[in-house]
């Protein structure tokens, strides 16, 4: 678990928000979904990926991170991934296409899941996690037959814990 994510996890376990940090555990599952695809549809398009080193991430308390967390899956969802899709649709550049949707997809669904934990915050239900190996998509329960968004089997969940 790297990232943000996982910082941020941390956190939510040092103030007794295992439930939070359950949450963060599984964007982070997620995240790294959509790196990979990200990476493979570069290549495939014959782009090359440098390595880099991320920023040390600090963490506030765990509403702040909830907040930070919303604010940056709000602005991929509603800015970032737009963005992104209209460019890779104007190249025809499907295999991007493709991992722009998957992501976009289970960004909406991640600032929706960091809403409640916020607005449930000290008081969180058990609840699971689980998310789609292949696109990323986060789930609190199994879907019936196949992915919302990718629409492979449910044999590609993972559960998170």
């Amino acid at each position: 678990m790297r990232g943000w994510w996982g910082e941020f996890a941390k956190k939510a376990d040092a103030e007794g928000n295992a439930q939070v940090a359950k949450l963060f555990r599984a964007a982070s599952a997620a995240e790294a979904i959509h790196r990979d695809t990200h990476k493979a549809a570069i290549l495939k398009l014959g782009g090359t990926v440098d390595s880099f080193k991320l920023d040390e991430v600090v963490p506030g308390t765990t509403a702040e991170n909830l907040k930070a967390a919303i604010k940056g899956e709000s602005y991929e969802r509603d800015t970032m991934y737009p963005e992104f899709l209209a460019a890779a649709k104007a190249d025809d550049a499907k295999p991007a296409i493709r991992a722009f949707q998957f992501a976009a997809a289970a960004e909406k669904e991640h600032a929706k899941l960091y809403q409640e934990a916020l607005d449930q915050l000290g008081k969180n239900p058990p609840q699971e996690y689980y998310v789609c190996q292949v696109c990323g998509m986060t789930l609190t329960s199994l879907p019936a037959k196949k992915c919302p968004v990718c629409h492979n089997g449910i044999d590609e969940f993972k559960k998170i814990n």
